[in-house]
């Protein structure tokens, strides 16, 4: 099977959930046995080269220079498509499309629905029409439109956020109908999707992992009274749900006198105007190892009401034994339990004190990740998730 598959950036380094699942995607379905060639924007940070293979797997990889995000106001399409659209991208683009014959085109993301017209065009030519697959990351519409109406900033950027939601609502749906396959990240993603297409086949495709793996860990009185969040706070929606977590959180904690740790990359700026407000809560930030801040922690925090789709470092709290609390809705396509493999609350103070509660409750923390790990230990694989994707690609 001949791949094609656009996607937005060359993933590696794989540090935030987006870059895992496409990088991740990508090797799997080439070591299921699909030849894949992947047109995407280079990566200065990335080892990866122009004409690169790797197994199965050829890298084209323009010079692409992002676009600052206003550009994309004046544009139909979302910022998050606009931004990947450029001439050395069109020309890649032409450049495999022209005279080759592909079994299948994966739109990667909404990120990659800049790319639909120009395919939709080539097929008109006579040739043998390929499979079109939407792998998508999120259920965009919902999910932006909730961002949207939670955006407490200016009225002028309130608005611009409320007209990008329509545009990647407007563009979601092109790119549904225009496939012959979806692919939904979550069974609650799934659903919305197929109200959507009709018959047309939908699969929930979770995610693997590959990480470290805790065969065992025991949370004793010797680990600090500290709760961690990990995760990647680049995104508007990960910095308001950071920002509205740590508002309620922080003076709860600090009367306490117990720690949160918050680890992971953001805008510098960002973590700057939350320091000020500070007192429990230490901003890491961007770190080479992430193993040793959660071995020094007793209970990992997810607080995201807002970016919906699968939150990839929750596999990394579960495989690495440190139990979860969380709010409400914010694990969508785990196996974990409320009250029996982790821990849920319906907004960030409730949460903040359950966590309270729970970290000097040892043998309730030790039953919590013992139990995750036991739910989740067969279920994220990733050559799992390359060999369902080719045979959904193939299957007529």
């Amino acid at each position: 099977m001949r791949c094609l598959w656009l996607t937005w950036v060359d993933p590696a380094p794989e540090h935030d959930g987006q870059k895992i699942y496409s990088g991740q995607l990508i090797r799997s379905i080439g070591d299921a046995g699909a030849e894949v060639h992947v047109l995407c924007a280079a990566n200065d940070r990335s080892h990866r080269r122009d004409g690169e293979r790797e197994g199965r797997v050829t890298w084209h990889l323009a010079q692409h220079a992002f676009p600052p995000a206003w550009t994309s106001i004046a544009s139909p399409l979302p910022h998050v498509a606009h931004r990947s659209t450029s001439t050395a991208m069109q020309r890649r683009l032409s450049a495999a499309l022209d005279g080759k014959d592909w079994d299948c085109v994966v739109f990667d993301g909404l990120n990659s629905g800049w790319a639909l017209d120009a395919v939709d065009k080539a097929m008109r030519g006579g040739r043998r029409r390929p499979r079109l697959v939407y792998l998508s990351h999120n259920h965009e519409e919902s999910m932006r439109t909730s961002i949207a109406a939670s955006a407490d900033g200016s009225p002028l950027r309130n608005a611009l956020l409320r007209r990008d939601a329509r545009k990647a609502g407007s563009l979601e749906r092109r790119m549904v109908d225009a496939a012959d396959l979806v692919t939904a990240i979550t069974p609650e993603d799934a659903e919305r999707f197929q109200t959507r297409s009709g018959d047309k086949p939908v699969i929930v495709m979770p995610p693997g992992y590959q990480g470290r793996r805790l065969a065992e860990r025991r949370i004793t009185d010797a680990i600090p009274r500290r709760a961690i969040i990990v995760g990647s706070f680049e995104w508007i929606a990960k910095q308001m749900n950071l920002q509205d977590f740590l508002a309620a959180a922080d003076p709860i904690f600090a009367a306490a006198g117990a720690e949160l740790e918050i680890v992971g990359s953001g805008d510098p700026k960002f973590f700057e105007s939350l320091r000020p407000g500070l007192t429990a809560t230490r901003l890491v930030g961007r770190v080479d190892a992430i193993a040793p801040h959660m071995d020094a922690s007793r209970i990992a925090v997810v607080a995201e009401r807002l970016g919906g789709g699968f939150k990839l470092k929750v596999l990394d709290y579960v495989f690495n034994r440190l139990p979860i609390a969380a709010l409400e809705g914010s694990v969508a396509g785990t196996p974990l339990t409320p009250d029996v493999s982790m821990l849920t609350f319906a907004d960030h103070r409730p949460l903040a004190k359950g966590v309270l509660a729970a970290l000097d409750d040892l043998d309730l923390l030790n039953r919590l990740h013992t139990r995750a790990y036991q739910a989740c230990s067969e279920r994220f694989d990733w050559s799992d998730r390359g060999r369902q994707l080719a045979a959904s690609i193939g299957a007529p």
